[in-house]
C-alpha cells in the first residue's frame, strides 16, 4: 500500500480539485488515499456540531470514492481514536471527555462516555465508506494521557501505566470495529506503541490490527518485528508495515514555502539523498487549532518525489526524470528546493504565485518603505498621523509606491481566484491573512495616507 494521506484539519480542496489530482497521484504510484476529514465530515444528527459549514455533502464522499475507484485508488478512512481530536473536545458539549479539562487535545479513556461517542462517529463514517477494506484509528500523539485525575487514579487502583492504559482502550475501540464490522481491517500510526514494552504488547494480544510508521522528521520506515506480539503471530519476520506519503505534520514550524522537499519514506534510504530530502511531503495544518502550512498544489512536487522514490526504492536519475516528466518541469535541485520550467500539473499556476508571494512580496515592500529616503524622511508615521506633508518630496516617491502597489493587488486578485476555484473561502481568507496581508496591509495604509 502506498497511500497518500490527506489531512483536512485544514485546507480541505474541492472535490473538483481532487478530481483533478487523483489520476496524478495514481500516475506517480500511489494505490490508496488515506483521508483524515475531521470537520470536513458530513456529520448527522448529534454529531452535527461536528462540523464545519464547508464539509463535504454526502454526495461528495460518494463522488470522492468513485474517483478513487476510477483510478484504482483504495480509499482508507482516518478517525481519530484517542489524541488529535480538537475538532471534537473544543465544543462546550463535549469537554468533560477531556484527559485535562484546558487542554482539547485528548480523550479521558475512562469516561464511558467517551467510547459511546467514537462508537458514533466511526458508525458514521464507516458507513459511508463500505466499499472500503480498512479503516485508520489513528492513535498517535496522545499528548497528556495519565495527567488526568481520572487515569492517575485508575493508574493507582490498578498498579498500571500509561502504556497498560492506552494498550485498554485501543483494544475496546478495535472490538468495536471487529464485532460490529467483521473484515474490516484496522491501522494504526505506531509512535504511541514504540513507547510500550514488547512484553506488555503481548500480553495485551490486541489482534490483527496493521501498524503504521508515523513518518517523523527524521523517521525512517519502521520495522514491526518487535511488534509482532500485536499481530497474534500474523507476522514472524520483520516486514515493513503500510509506508504513506502523509500530507500532515508536526514538530516543526509550519511553512507556506514552494518546493519543500520534506519527510521521505523511502524504504532504502540511500545516505546520498537523504541529507537532501530530510525535508520531504506536503503539509497541512499541525492540529486544528495552528496556522495552515503549504498548499497542495505548492506540495506536489515534493509529494511526486515521496512517491516515485516508494516505488523505485530510490532516489535515481531515472526517479527524478519520471517526476518532471509527470509535473511538466526542465529540471529541479533538491538541496536548492527548486525547480524550472512552467510545470504541467493540477494548480501549477498557485505554485508559481505562492513562489513570488513567498520570494518578492515581503521583500519589495519593505524595501520600498524602510530604504526610501524620501518617505522616511518626509512622510514618517509622525507626519501620516498628522496629515500633512511637502508635496515636492512627497511627489519623489509617490509614482513608485502607486506603481508598486497597482501590481500587487492586480497580482493578488489573480491568486485569490486560483485560490477559489481549489479551496472554500475559509482557506482562502486565512491564508491571504497569514501570507499577504501582513505586509500587503503596511503599502495599503501608505497609499491610502499618500492620496
Amino acid at each position: 500500500m502506498r497511500l497518500v494521506h490527506l489531512d483536512l484539519k485544514g485546507a480541505a480542496p474541492r472535490v473538483s480539485y481532487l478530481e483533478q489530482v487523483f489520476p496524478l497521484l495514481s500516475q506517480l504510484g500511489a494505490n490508496g488515499i488515506l483521508i483524515e476529514y475531521e470537520d470536513m465530515f458530513p456529520f448527522k444528527g448529534e454529531l452535527e456540531i461536528l462540523k464545519t459549514p464547508y464539509a463535504y455533502s454526502e454526495e461528495d464522499i460518494e463522488r470522492i470514492q468513485q474517483l478513487a475507484e476510477l483510478h484504482k485508488l483504495e480509499v482508507v478512512p482516518l478517525v481519530q481514536t484517542f489524541g488529535h481530536v480538537e475538532f471534537i473536545l473544543k465544543h462546550e458539549k463535549y469537554q468533560h471527555l477531556r484527559e485535562v479539562e484546558r487542554f482539547p487535545n485528548s480523550f479521558n479513556p475512562h469516561v464511558p462516555d467517551t467510547l459511546a461517542l467514537l462508537k458514533s462517529i466511526l458508525s458514521q463514517v464507516i458507513e459511508k465508506h463500505r466499499r472500503s477494506t480498512w479503516i485508520h484509528i489513528g492513535a498517535d500523539e496522545v499528548f497528556h494521557l495519565g495527567e488526568g485525575m481520572d487515569s492517575k487514579n485508575w493508574m493507582s487502583r490498578h498498579k498500571g501505566d500509561t502504556g497498560t492504559m492506552y494498550l485498554r482502550h485501543i483494544k475496546e475501540v478495535l472490538g468495536f470495529i471487529a464485532t460490529q464490522y467483521r473484515g474490516l481491517r484496522a491501522l494504526m500510526w505506531d509512535d504511541m506503541l514504540r513507547k510500550i514494552s514488547v512484553g506488555a504488547l503481548r500480553g495485551e494480544r490486541m489482534g490483527r490490527a496493521a501498524v503504521a510508521p508515523e513518518l517523523g522528521v527524521s523517521a525512517a520506515p519502521v520495522r514491526v518485528a518487535a511488534l509482532a506480539g500485536v499481530m497474534s503471530g500474523a507476522w514472524q519476520e520483520p516486514v515493513p508495515g503500510p509506508v504513506g506519503t502523509r500530507v500532515s505534520g508536526e514538530h516543526e514550524e509550519p511553512q507556506a514555502s514552494s518546493c519543500c522537499w520534506h519527510r521521505c519514506p523511502c524504504p532504502h534510504p540511500c545516505s546520498r539523498h537523504r541529507e537532501a530530502m530530510a525535508r520531504l511531503a506536503p503539509l497541512r495544518r499541525y492540529d486544528h487549532y495552528s496556522v495552515l502550512c503549504e498548499l497542495l498544489p505548492v506540495g506536489i512536487p515534493s509529494l511526486a518525489i515521496c512517491l516515485q522514490t516508494l516505488v523505485n526504492g530510490g532516489f535515481t536519475e531515472e526517479t527524478k526524470r519520471k517526476v518532471l516528466d509527470a509535473l511538466g518541469f526542465q529540471s529541479m535541485q533538491l538541496e536548492q528546493s527548486t525547480c524550472e520550467g512552467r510545470g504541467a500539473f493540477p494548480g501549477v499556476e498557485i505554485y508559481h504565485m505562492v513562489e513570488q508571494v513567498n520570494g518578492h512580496l515581503k521583500e519589495s515592500i519593505l524595501k520600498a518603505l524602510e530604504e526610501e529616503s524620501a518617505i522616511k524622511g518626509w512622510f514618517s508615521p509622525y507626519h501620516r498621523k498628522r496629515q500633512f506633508g511637502n508635496p515636492r518630496n512627497m511627489e519623489s516617491f509617490g509614482s513608485k509606491v502607486l506603481k508598486l502597489h497597482e501590481d500587487w493587488e492586480s497580482f493578488i486578485r489573480d491568486l485569490r481566484a486560483h485560490l477559489e476555484r481549489v479551496y472554500f473561502p475559509d482557506t482562502v481568507e486565512e491564508w491571504m491573512e497569514e501570507n499577504v496581508n501582513p505586509y500587503l496591509d503596511q503599502l495599503r495604509d501608505l497609499v491610502r495616507d499618500y492620496q
